[in-house]
């Protein structure tokens, strides 16, 4: 495949809702996108969504070949309801000499098994979004959060009315509520870093880094 400076080229294999998410955001983020399904009705749907895509079954090792999966920079294996089929089709991706092969799985004992026989990433979309939800409304005023570690995570929350008027220095965030500032959104623009003399304003919206105790601690004051 030729590449523009800075893309990558992705194979996505599995076309169910989460694939096709994935195979679009990459090609909007500007990547080189190939995407392959089984079933034959698709053939209309994906020539119009798509520029490069194919119609056949990945559990055959002919397929795979033909595809030349070691030229891809990432290999995506989506496929939802089908565990046998993700097996097969990572073992086969690796013993193909695919550089990087992410696949999907809904549980830690499947992960374990796609880790054996060839993934080197795995992914729980549906376990990620629900942990994400549970978080956002266990907390009052969360927005988005980002999972670093078991610890540490970066959250997107509105910032304590009570601050309004009141410097980064003044209110010594740091040392009274154990989380760091990284970014602060107000209505026209994003302060990163903001220095100790930024002032808040009403309706601003933080991006901290903290445990998750202490934001929920800092969300719980108002």
């Amino acid at each position: 495949m030729n590449q523009k400076h800075g893309t990558k080229s992705i194979l996505v294999i599995g076309m169910g809702r989460f694939g096709r998410y994935l195979a679009k955001k990459m090609e909007e983020l500007g990547n080189s996108v190939m995407v392959v399904d089984s079933r034959e009705g698709l053939e209309a749907d994906l020539s119009s969504l798509f520029n490069d895509y194919l119609i056949g079954g990945c559990t055959n090792k002919n397929v795979l070949k033909g595809l030349g999966v070691g030229n891809f920079d990432i290999c995506f294996v989506t496929i939802g309801e089908n565990f046998e089929a993700s097996i097969v089709i990572t073992s086969l991706l690796k013993s193909l000499g695919a550089k990087h092969i992410v696949t999907k799985a809904s549980r830690d004992i499947q992960a374990t098994v796609l880790r054996k026989v060839g993934a080197d990433e795995i992914v729980y979309p549906e376990k990620e979004m629900a942990e994400k939800l549970a978080v956002r409304y266990n907390m009052r005023h969360v927005f988005d959060y980002i999972e670093l570690t078991g610890d540490y995570a970066i959250f997107e929350i509105a910032a304590s009315p009570t601050w309004v008027g009141k410097t980064v220095g003044n209110l010594n965030i740091r040392q009274k509520y154990k989380v760091n500032i990284l970014a602060v959104k107000s209505t026209d623009e994003v302060h990163p870093a903001p220095g100790a003399d930024y002032v808040f304003r009403p309706e601003d919206v933080i991006f901290v880094i903290g445990r998750e105790k202490d934001v929920a601690y800092l969300t719980s004051l108002g």
